[in-house]
């Protein structure tokens, strides 16, 4: 099995963000790079039997300019970060036939055998995240299950078999989960224990980690397990001391980065369901739907 990762670091040039997405060949390549608002990434793995895995990242920030000088510069630096945002967003959609909310703060999406995933944090509403999607899969069909003012669970019946639709409200932003689940067969160390629910946890930043989830600490060296989204391949090869089993329900997730401050969330994982969540850069953390 192969695995291309091509980094490109934009320095002077930030059109290049721009560019790169919007290059017909973006989704063959694997690509990450920095703006001053934006940061993205995403792998392409190959191997026999036609097997395709394809996955994809995107950070938000939102810097405080301190001088009229940076406001000026961050006039240009915002527009090709809206630009490299948009194309992120182009293609995340092309590949998994699914769709990102607006104002997306993180965003991460995997099309691989066995799945495939759009997970997203934004600011807006649950109310007008709700909208967006019935707006965007409401003509496929769907059963509503459960809506409430904080959460939302909608089923859309499609072609390609029942996509399931996880709102729930957190704070200040709403997390959304889209998935479509395939019938191939995983790698073993993939899937989760019969009833359960797995968290596989890797850490991509150049700094140690520490993640806290169910009065579980794990603590994971600069970039350890980096590369377990990429493949089911390489979450098998992950080591037992970063997985987690658990049982349905949400839970308490606590990230600390060395150098930035702690941050704590609530995680929610059904039954025969299995995720990643990947310490990013800046203390940010990165699920993804894995399984």
């Amino acid at each position: 099995m192969k695995s291309r990762i091509l980094v490109a670091l934009l320095a002077g040039g930030l059109v290049a963000a721009t560019a790169v997405l919007a290059s017909p060949v973006a989704a063959s390549l694997g690509r990450s790079s920095e703006a001053d608002s934006i940061r993205f990434s995403w792998t392409r793995t190959t191997g026999v039997n036609d097997y395709l895995d394809e996955t994809w990242w995107a950070v938000r920030g939102h810097d405080t300019l301190d001088n009229f000088a940076e406001r000026l510069l961050s006039i240009a630096v915002g527009a090709v970060a809206r630009g490299a945002g948009a194309g992120f967003e182009a293609r995340v959609s092309q590949a998994t036939g699914l769709p990102l909310p607006e104002s997306w703060t993180v965003a991460t999406a995997k099309n691989s055998p066995f799945i495939t995933s759009v997970y997203a944090e934004t600011p807006r509403d649950l109310a007008a995240v709700l909208g967006f999607y019935r707006a965007e899969l409401g003509k496929r069909g769907w059963i509503e299950t459960v809506v409430e003012p904080d959460r939302a669970v909608i089923t859309f019946t499609t072609p390609r078999g029942p996509i399931l639709l996880r709102l729930s409200r957190q704070d200040d932003r709403t997390i959304a989960e889209l998935s479509l689940r395939k019938p191939g067969i995983a790698n073993p160390g993939l899937p989760p224990k019969p009833r359960q629910a797995k968290l596989m946890l890797g850490n991509e930043s150049d700094e140690g980690a520490v993640i806290t989830v169910a009065d579980q600490t794990i603590k994971l060296a600069a970039h350890a397990g980096e590369n377990l989204t990429n493949s089911d391949g390489a979450a098998a090869e992950l080591p037992d001391t970063q997985k987690i089993d658990l049982p349905p329900g949400r839970y308490k997730v606590t990230l600390k980065v060395d150098g930035s401050a702690a941050a704590s969330r609530e995680f929610e994982v059904a039954a025969n369901e299995t995720w990643g969540l990947l310490a990013g850069k800046d203390g940010a953390l990165l699920p993804m739907r894995l399984y």
